[in-house]
């Protein structure tokens, strides 16, 4: 006989309305224009996703010199900074802007800032491509980079007004801790009229500690290099749960399994309802297991595509 075991699914989980655009902005510019299509960067942080979308023609570099002169390309959905379509309209590429707009939102917001005459500092994740993106939509100088609640009491800004943002994809715990450091220090700051930390990110991890305090292990679908993913495997061992961070069913490691009778499983943002169920096949595969989907939001999001691509 199999053990037992319950798994508390989270919900929502899996694909946002911003990694939804962006994939469906690759599949419709492979069947307007054929393959190849270029794509700059990862559109998405899911090597599952990525590599379905290079089977279908797309083609992935990291910098516009690899495109070929009046082939397609895209931008990711992370955000790039003002230099690349810049570059690509020098070129004459025809270009597609996948980024989602909650990031163009924030980059808006950080040209405002400029206009203003505000120093901003900006809280997020060194190298991230979302961060490089942001940065690169205001002039060199102009927003100073927050890590951690200690370099936000150590940050020293240039004299002048200040503002600040945020990443969209980071810990609503540990933003809100940099945010309130920041507002203690610089009484005056200002920040932005609405949350930057995105829907989908927060909502994700309200659903996360819903059910990580009552299991033993958590299993979050994600990449390494996907950002809002980590933030959800931390969220879950906060909350006391085992939290591992896997791409799919075949990093699972059994041994985790050892003296669990309630497991947690949730999804990122960039991983596909696919790979939630590949892992439930493969738990039910070794237990009998019960099944309950934890429902915390309904999300009901829908970004418009490119005028180019919707008809």
């Amino acid at each position: 006989m199999k053990p037992a075991l319950r798994i508390l699914v989270a919900a929502p989980r899996g694909f946002c309305a911003g990694v939804d655009r962006a994939i469906h902005i690759v599949e419709l510019a492979l069947k307007k224009h054929g393959a190849p299509v270029y794509v700059r960067h990862e559109i998405v942080h899911n090597k599952f996703v990525v590599d379905s979308l290079r089977r279908q023609g797309a083609v992935f570099v990291e910098e516009l010199d690899e495109v070929p002169d009046g082939a397609p390309v895209i931008f990711s959905a992370h955000g790039v900074p003002k230099a690349v379509p810049a570059n690509a309209e020098a070129r004459g590429l025809d270009y597609l802007d996948a980024t989602c707009p909650l990031v163009s939102k924030v980059h808006r917001q950080a040209e405002r800032m400029v206009e203003q005459g505000r120093h901003t500092l900006f809280v997020g994740h060194a190298r991230h491509p979302e961060v490089i993106g942001t940065f690169g939509q205001v002039p060199e100088g102009a927003m100073t980079l927050v890590e951690t609640v200690e370099d936000a009491e150590n940050v020293v800004p240039p004299p002048g007004p200040l503002g600040f943002l945020t990443q969209t994809t980071l810990s609503v715990d540990d933003t809100a801790e940099i945010v309130a450091t920041l507002q203690r220090r610089f009484p005056d700051i200002l920040g932005p009229k609405g949350e930057d930390i995105c829907y989908a990110t927060s909502n994700r991890q309200t659903a996360v500690k819903a059910i990580a305090s009552r299991c033993q292990l958590m299993l979050v679908i994600g990449a390494d290099n996907s950002s809002n993913s980590q933030r959800l495997r931390e969220v879950a061992a906060r909350e006391g749960a085992r939290a591992f961070l896997i791409e799919r069913a075949d990093r699972i490691d059994w041994a985790w399994f050892e003296g669990v009778d309630t497991l947690g499983l949730t999804a990122g943002a960039s991983a596909p309802e696919l790979l939630v169920q590949e892992v439930l096949d493969a738990v039910r595969g070794r237990f009998d297991a019960t099944v309950e989907e934890v429902t915390t939001a309904v999300e009901q999001v829908v970004f418009k595509l490119p005028r180019s691509l919707a008809a």
